[in-house]
């Protein structure tokens, strides 16, 4: 069975969010729809606006809609695109 990695982008509202405690709310969110955060980097926008890359590696028959939905759910998060979606095998 194949899997699928997606890069989310994710926007916080303002710069004084924590991003390791995003980073925690995002691993448990991934693991609640049946994925895994694999790895997350930060990436500088401007003054002092920090955007999270964070890539989830998902089964490719489960659907990715509801991971979505319930990460902009997230309190503090402004927006999430996803910005890079693949396939992987294992």
């Amino acid at each position: 069975m194949g899997k699928v990695l997606i890069t989310y982008k994710i926007m916080p509202e303002c710069p004084s969010l924590n991003l390791e405690a995003l980073k925690e709310k995002i691993k448990k969110i991934s693991e609640k729809n049946k994925g895994k955060l694999l790895s997350s980097n930060e990436q500088p926008i401007a003054f002092g606006l920090k955007a999270l890359n964070c890539v989830v590696m998902l089964d490719e028959k489960e659907e990715s809609t509801p991971l979505e939905e319930s990460l902009k759910k997230i309190e503090g998060v402004s927006s999430i695109d996803v910005i890079d979606y693949r396939r992987a095998l294992e």
